[in-house]
Formats: structure tokens, sequence, C-alpha cells
């Protein structure tokens, strides 16, 4: 459909937001038109998030309009915007985690027979639904006990069932697998198709490229590019984001091998891993890749005493049993959690808090000295580039700031060695920039360094050496020219070509 024929069903004009006398978005404006996918990008920050809760009578512009249908409109607040057929699927899941999938899908607006619920029509129109979205989890089954991925299919079936004529999707894929995102935009182009209008908001530049109709860029509050997005490939949107050139996304891979770090060998996690083996040498960068599944993480965890294992392990030449993280840490081995929101940090405290929780012995005698914590977050503000007010809840900072955040935590015990987990997951492209630096001048200053990450793009672009890990075994290694794509998701999935995203039309 062209935009010619259609008035766009949603739309802001002109719309401002502050908060106090900080103005975070100025004068904005999208339009959603019904049959299009419309991809909103920017950084963390940008404005895409207040953009997205006007939309949805989360909250009210400051100056502006939502024009609904090209009337003005108020929303009062969610619920009328979903009275009008206006659904927001969020990224931190918006279920009941006690009540069942069936019971999620209907809250709000069960099926009944005379004065009974009629359960078995609820049961049977969730399988429906959860079926086109290629999504077999059974009905009955607690929110509590399913996968994140299944989690995101039970928010999209909420959505189908209210006849959505306008789904606002925030970073849907973020918690995804290859193969689930794939679905999740096969079921996007079918949405799109039966007529829906839908925002879709993503850090991954290829997905927008293969599913997007209509393109809107941010920028620190304002609107810096909108158009058709067969006008925009993937490098041009990142410069558009981050306002300057990013063809040096990576830095140049030239710290000096040195020393053997690390020596893994016979090592494993029961359940998850075995027979492990491998050196890590000071001064280098190794990459872990690998399914979802694969083991990957377990083994690490397993390394740093977060999990039962066994094997051999040698940290410079000496052998080690490590048992508790403590262990680890004594041994100058750290773990950055892929987890940063329920295992890396405290939400509800403070910057300072969460920055010397893992090296408290430093600061303290008898007393937390705060004097000297304070100066070690003056430290680690400066030299990590974390931005946000010092006294807020750690848990409204941006995911690129909390990620800085637990970098700076973890550095603070001044580790030798280095397991950061998913360094970049759910963040922008101008913050991973900056991971990249810190992660490349921690190499040459001699430290060395894992990097596990699902982003196979990234594993080739920071590592010196990559291991693929399948099915709880290291499936090989590759370096150098080796190190591409094609070759990793060979070793990975143990068969032949791969498949790229599919732009289909």
């Amino acid at each position: 459909m062209g935009h010619a024929v259609t008035t766009p069903v949603l739309a802001l004009s002109a719309v401002s937001k502050s908060f106090g006398p900080i103005e975070v978005l100025h004068g904005a404006d999208i339009a959603l038109h019904p049959g299009r996918v419309h991809a909103l990008i920017g950084e963390n920050g940008a404005g895409k998030s207040t953009m997205m809760k006007i939309l949805t009578g989360y909250q009210l512009p400051s100056a502006g309009q939502v024009l609904l249908q090209s009337e003005p409109v108020s929303f009062a607040d969610m619920g009328q915007a979903e009275a009008q057929g206006i659904s927001l699927i969020h990224q931190e899941f918006n279920l009941a985690e006690h009540l069942t999938v069936a019971e999620n899908i209907f809250l709000g607006s069960e099926l009944r027979r005379g004065w009974f619920l009629d359960k078995a029509a609820m049961r049977a129109k969730s399988r429906e639904l959860l079926g086109r979205l290629r999504c077999d989890v059974n009905p009955d089954r607690p929110i509590s006990e399913l996968a994140n991925s299944d989690k995101q299919m039970v928010e999209i079936a909420k959505a189908l069932l209210r006849d959505t004529r306008v789904l606002i999707m925030d970073e849907p894929t973020a918690v995804l697998t290859r193969t689930e995102t794939a679905v999740l935009l096969d079921q996007v182009r079918a949405l799109r198709d039966h007529g829906t209008a839908v925002l879709f908001t993503s850090h991954k530049l290829d997905e927008v490229a293969a599913i997007a109709d209509d393109l809107t860029i941010m920028r620190d509050g304002s609107v810096v590019w909108s158009g058709p997005a067969s006008e925009m490939d993937e490098h041009r949107m990142a410069e558009a984001m981050v306002g300057r050139e990013i063809s040096t996304l990576y830095p140049p891979k030239n710290s000096t091998k040195g020393a053997l770090a690390l020596e893994v060998d016979g090592f494993n996690i029961p359940g998850f891993a075995q027979d492990i083996q491998f050196n890590l040498h000071k001064g280098e960068v190794l990459g872990v890749a690998g399914l979802i599944g694969s083991g990957r993480t377990e083994t690490f965890e397993g390394l740093a005493g977060l999990r039962p294992a066994q094997g051999h392990v040698r940290i410079n030449g000496n052998a080690v049993t490590i048992r508790q993280p403590w262990e680890a840490l004594a041994l100058g081995l750290a773990y950055l959690t892929e987890d940063r929101k329920t295992r890396g940090l405290l939400l509800t405290k403070s910057l300072r808090v969460n920055l010397t929780l893992q090296a408290l012995h430093k600061f303290s005698n008898w007393m937390i000295d705060a004097r000297a914590e304070d100066k070690a977050l003056d430290n680690a503000v400066a030299e990590f580039d974390i931005r946000g007010s010092r006294d807020v809840d750690v848990g409204s900072l941006s995911g690129g700031n909390q990620q800085k955040l637990l970098f700076a935590k973890t550095m603070l015990s001044d580790p030798d060695i280095l397991v950061i987990d998913e360094p970049t997951r759910g963040i922008d492209i101008g913050t991973k920039q900056q991971m990249y630096e810190f992660i490349r001048r921690l190499a040459s200053e001699g430290r060395a360094i894992v990097v596990i990450s699902s982003e196979m793009q990234e594993v080739i672009g920071l590592a010196d050496r990559v291991l693929v890990m399948r099915q709880g075994r290291i499936a090989g290694e590759l370096s150098g020219a080796d190190a591409t794509e094609d070759a990793i998701v060979r070793l990975a999935m143990g068969v032949g070509q791969s498949a790229p995203l599919e732009r289909t039309a």
C-alpha cells in the first residue's frame, strides 16, 4: 500500500514533552499507516520510549497533538488507547507471572458461559492464537515457568485477541534467538498484510532493514530522518543515529599476546558441558560463539564458581580450584553476567552502592568509607562515561548506562582475567562502540579477556580467536580470515549453509 491511499491511523504532530525544566522530546512528528511496518530507531535516551508512551496514553504531550484517524485525541490512560485498538508490547513483560498462559491472554476479556468462565473456549482460542505464532506452549502453564521468548509470544497473542489496529513493539527481539526472531518477523508481516499498523523498535539494524516499510530516526529528542526504509541501508541508519561516521565500530586489534593466563582442560559442567579445553593469553580477546543452549554461559559460570564444575584449571601456570565466585575474584578472575537486571545490579539502590558492592573490602575497615566510595564513583563515571544522576536508583538508568556501571563495578576488583557475557545486549550502537573500546583497552593493558556473544559480527569484530560451542562441547576454533559468520554458523549448527534474515515484500 502506498502512502497516498491511506490516512495515518495514528500520528504525532509537533509533539514535545518536558519533565520539569528538561525537554526530552522536541516537536516530533510520526505517522503510522494501516498495513505498513514503521521502524523507530535511535540510541538509548534519543526519545523513542517517550514517543511510544505518548502514542499509547501512558504520558500526555506537553505540546503538540496526538491524532487518531487525523482527529486530535487525548488518551487519559493506557486503557483508553487500548479501547481504540492500540496495543503496546513492552520490552519488560507485562504479564501476571502466577496466572496461566490462557488466563493472561484473556485477562480483562474473559469468555463466559452463563455465570461461569468458559475455560475450555479460552484454552482453545489461546492455542489457536499461539499456533499462529508457531508457539506450542500449553495454555494451562503458569507464565513463571516460560522462557522469555514464549512470554513474548503470549504478549503478542494478547494483542492478536484484541484485534489491534496499531501494534507498538518495544524491542520485541531483544530476548529472542535468531530462529525465534525469524518467526516473530514473519508474524509482524502477517499482521501488516492483515491491515495492522505496526511500530517496531530495535537496536538490530539488520532486522529493521528486513522488516520496515517506513523509518523514523531519532537523536537527542528530535526526529533527524523520516521516510521510506528502502532509502536507508544499515550503515546510513547507524550514522544518522549517532551523528557521526562509524565505519570504525570495532577498534583495531593491536594488543600484544603475552604469557598464558588461563589453561582449562577436561572441564565439565554436569548437565551443560563436557570435556572443555582451551587456553587464554594475556592481552588476548577470546570470543565464544554458539547457539542459545550450547552451554556457553554455563561453562564460564562454572569456571567463575557460580555453578558446580570439575576439571583442570590453571591460572598463571598454577593449578587452582574455584568453587565460589569470591575464590575466582581472589585469583583475579571476574565474570560479568549477561543478566544485569536480576543478577548484576541492585536496581533499587544508588550508583555508589552498586559500584563498590563487589569490592567492599577496599572501602571499609570497620566502617564504610563513603568519601573513598564517592571518589571511586567519580573515577568510574569519568572512565566509563556513565550518564545519569548519581542519586537515582540504578533501575531508572538506560540499559547502556547500567551496562557501563556493571563494567565499572567489575573493574574495581582489578581482575587479570575478565569474562564478559553478552557485553552489548539491549544497548544502542553508540554505546556499543564505547564498550568495544573499553574491552580492547583492557586487553592492551595486558588483561586476558573472554567475550561470549550471540551477535556473530561482534565476536568477529572484537576477538583475536573464536571458540564455537555446540551442545555442550567445543565444536571448533577460528581465527583471522577464517572467522566468518558462515564458518561460525556451520560449526554452531553442525550443518552446511546458513540462512541470513531475508527481506520479503
